[in-house]
């Protein structure tokens, strides 16, 4: 019996080593699978995002090219003089075109000295000189074709944004030298389209010339960057010129970045995408966060659980065994309600730290603001940043896992303002169709992964229509998800599981008039890499993209088609409520509203929360008065409670809870409003609020601000109406 209980002791002392060193261990395999696996997550979303940059400057710089093609075609054997006498028309012709281009800033016609014969801008041409001008000295000694030149300024008297020239040569009937036709090219569109798709954090993206001058960026600097051809990154260009992945430093702004370069084409471009590896680092550490935030209390807890267990072992093999089962199911049951307490007290306290920073944040930004004070709320965020850090890399791990930053948008708005977009990638021998709702039709989705979804099936129409053909994008109301019907033209797995949204569904269908789809194909459309392009045309993600997006987003894309008469895709996300001002100015991004002549009885035990509390609503004019818990609020309320218009309480305190305190409030000071606040609160959760106003954690100043205008306009009404007429 003694060599049985020593064999048991030991088996738990063994175990209790074993629970931190088997954690270890796997944490260790862990990080190294997880790093691996992050930086070729980062590689292909690199990869996709150059396939976009890609495919949006090859269209440009095509449709340029078109466009000098036909002003050359127009001029065709017209001498000098004869274009001089035609400038009021031509005019007009290069005006359209240069109108018609966002990308082109103007279009010129020189003569064989560099002066300008017709122009877009102004009539008659100015009497300048452009000879010296990149554009016009590359075609002098002979033929070069297309030329993409250096980024330039406006030449006096003229004005605006920097551009490159794009220009060809004009010849005489002999072939000599007769001038040359240009483009100015805006960097600045490039790098609005640039900014539109680099939302993740650690975004970059780039448009370069061969000789290494940069000429559109994103992050946009406001000097001059031309790139070391000798540095690693021009050596990585020479030995692999047509594409490839690199790290390095840039010595523009000093950031280290993880970037993908590609050729376009025939022409003397290079594009590039990346992020920033700080940013690739920072997925990394919230994913294993997520294993620390959970691991530890949890190994933590099962070494404490084994410590306790080896205790009580010993008490057991001296108690009768009739007691043992009883031990074993208080063991069981303390296991649980640990484990409970453990989740609430950790969303409780992380939302109280996330309070001190956002209202320390909010302070800080209040003008002249005295200096201790400033002081005092930067040593209060990072002192509680270092105690949330974890927690806070637990959470930014589960936004990044889902991808999406939802926001409430019109998507019929949306659609109107996406399609010049759509229209400059798929072409203009494309004829573009647009039908909106008659009325707004709000949803709460990633806008960013909308219109990546948007560019995805109109350029995937545009492949189907080989380059010709007519788009037609319409945006309607839906009651419902397709049922049955819609399954015999897709494959059973792309059927909604879950149930039918109750506000109902905004469907987004994308009709071309191309090849349509084999039957034997609709198996395949959404998965990941399938394509039937050509290699290097396609990777087979575009459909995957919308696919997975409108699953995440609680909707569903279906796909109608007919061989040789075209196909429809219909994306189907949930409906919600909006009145066309969310758009403009949330909640979060409102400034705050002014609380002169308002004062607020502030109830919270946590005394740096509080502080903060009132600090921040005294910055914002209100009149604060902070107590520790309901027994000194009742107290300070029975002494005057008209000196209050509202009282802001936490819920969780100990003593009387905050719920209790706003039940006694109602009972005896009935028209004076309360607003609950808390992080975590298993009587909210399991009782609700008892229809009194509540404010989540963490919470921002503007929110706290138009809350607590919102319920104490109503008491000052109430007050209003039942004064005395004079």
């Amino acid at each position: 019996m003694q060599t049985a209980q020593r064999n048991s002791l030991r088996l738990l002392q063994w175990m209790m080593g074993a629970s931190l060193a088997l954690p270890l261990a796997l944490f260790v395999l862990a990080s190294t699978v997880s790093w691996f696996s992050v930086n070729e997550s980062a590689d292909r979303e690199i990869e996709r995002s150059l396939d976009v940059v890609h495919e949006h400057a090859l269209k440009v710089f095509e449709t340029i090219d078109r466009s000098l093609a036909e002003i050359a075609e127009v001029i065709r054997g017209i001498p000098d003089a004869g274009i001089t006498s035609r400038e009021e028309t031509l005019h007009l012709r290069l005006k359209q075109l240069a109108d018609s281009l966002p990308q082109v800033k103007s279009a010129w016609v020189f003569d064989a000295k560099g002066r300008a014969l017709v122009n877009s801008l102004v009539v008659p041409a100015p009497d300048i000189d452009f000879s010296d001008r990149d554009y016009f000295k590359a075609h002098v000694a002979g033929d070069i074709g297309t030329y993409i030149g250096d980024a330039l300024k406006p030449r006096p008297p003229y004005q605006g944004a920097p551009f490159f020239g794009f220009s060809r040569r004009r010849q005489n009937e002999d072939g000599s030298f007769a001038g040359v036709i240009q483009a100015s090219v805006l960097p600045e569109y490039f790098e609005n389209f640039y900014a539109r798709i680099g939302r993740d954090a650690g975004s970059f993206f780039a448009l370069g010339l061969r000789n290494g001058m940069i000429l559109a960026r994103f992050p946009t600097i406001d000097h001059e960057l031309r790139l070391d051809l000798g540095g690693p990154v021009g050596q990585q260009i020479a030995a692999s010129p047509k594409a490839g992945l690199i790290t390095v430093t840039s010595p523009a702004d000093g950031i280290e970045r993880r970037l993908g370069y590609q050729r376009l084409a025939e022409y003397p471009i290079y594009i590039s995408a990346g992020l920033e590896t700080s940013a690739i680092r920072a997925r990394w550490f919230s994913t294993m966060s997520q294993h620390l935030i959970f691991g530890a209390p949890a190994t933590a807890l099962l070494f404490f659980l084994l410590g306790l267990a080896l205790r009580r072992t010993r008490h057991l093999h001296a108690e009768a065994a009739k007691r043992q089962e009883a031990e074993e199911a208080l063991k069981h049951g303390q296991r649980l309600e640990a484990l409970g307490q453990l989740t609430g007290g950790v969303a409780h306290d992380f939302n109280n730290l996330l309070t001190v920073i956002r209202a320390s944040v909010d302070l800080l930004r209040r003008p002249d603001l005295p200096e201790p004070r400033r002081l005092r709320y930067i040593d209060a965020i990072s002192d509680t940043v270092t105690r949330a850090a974890r927690l806070t890399g637990q959470l930014l791990a589960f936004a990044r896992r889902q991808t999406l930053k939802p926001e409430l948008f019109d998507i019929g708005q949306n659609v109107q303002m996406l399609s010049e977009v759509i229209g400059t990638l798929i072409g203009s021998r494309i004829e573009i169709a647009t039908h909106g709702p008659s009325e707004p039709c709000f949803v709460n989705a990633d806008a960013g992964q909308f219109e990546t979804a948007m560019i995805n099936m109109a350029v995937n129409a545009r492949d189907a229509m080989d380059g010709r053909g007519k788009l037609t994008i319409k945006v309607r109301s839906a009651a419902e998800l397709p049922g049955p019907a819609a399954a015999q033209t897709q494959e059973p797995h792309d059927q909604n599981p879950g149930g039918q949204n109750p506000a109902g569904y905004v469907a987004v269908s994308v009709e071309d008039n191309g090849i349509g789809i084999p039957q034997e194909q609709f198996g395949h459309i959404f998965e990941p890499f399938f394509t039937t392009k050509e290699v290097g045309q396609g990777t087979g993600l575009g459909l995957s993209q919308v696919f997975g997006f409108a699953r995440q987003s609680g909707g569903e894309v279906v796909v109608a088609s007919e061989v040789g008469k075209g196909s429809i895709f219909t994306l189907y996300l949930p409906r919600v409520a909006g009145d066309g001002r969310a758009q403009q100015i949330t909640a979060e991004d409102a400034p705050p509203l002014d609380g002169r002549g308002m004062s607020v009885l502030v109830v919270e035990d946590n005394i740096e929360v509080g502080k903060f509390t009132t600090d921040a609503l005294t910055e914002l004019g209100y009149g604060t008065t902070l107590v520790e818990n309901a027994t000194h609020a009742l107290e300070e309320l029975a002494e005057g409670a008209d000196r209050y218009d509202v009282v802001f309480t936490d819920v969780v305190m100990p003593g009387m809870t905050g719920i209790e305190l706003a039940q006694e409030i109602r009972r005896y000071h009935a028209d004076l409003p309360v607003v609950l606040t808390s992080g975590y609160s298993q009587t909210l959760s399991e009782h609700g609020s008892d229809g009194f106003e509540v404010l989540q954690k963490p919470y921002s100043m503007e929110q706290l601000s138009r809350v607590l205008h919102r319920v104490a306009r109503w008491r000052r009404m109430k007050r209003a109406t039942a004064a005395p007429t004079p």
